[in-house]
């Protein structure tokens, strides 16, 4: 996983500093979760995912399309 959170984030020119700061972390966490480190929370999953445009299975490496998946209406 730490391939691609660090490729999303120098894809968007964003330092570990600037991401920590909008997850609200520490900047030391968060080089643990791009170093796969530590595993991270969804809640800390689905954060990244939106910050960057793409789906929790493609930083999990469960695909390769970069791509987020459409939100469904289920009512």
């Amino acid at each position: 996983m730490n391939n691609r959170l660090k490729l999303l984030r120098t894809e968007k020119n964003y330092t570990e500093e600037k991401i920590a700061q909008i997850l609200g972390i520490s900047r030391e966490l968060y080089i643990k979760y791009e170093n796969s480190n530590l595993d991270i929370p969804l809640s800390i999953l689905i954060n990244l995912s939106r910050i960057y445009n793409t789906s929790i299975d493609y930083i999990v490496k469960e695909t390769k399309i970069k791509l987020p998946h459409k939100k469904r209406n289920f009512h």
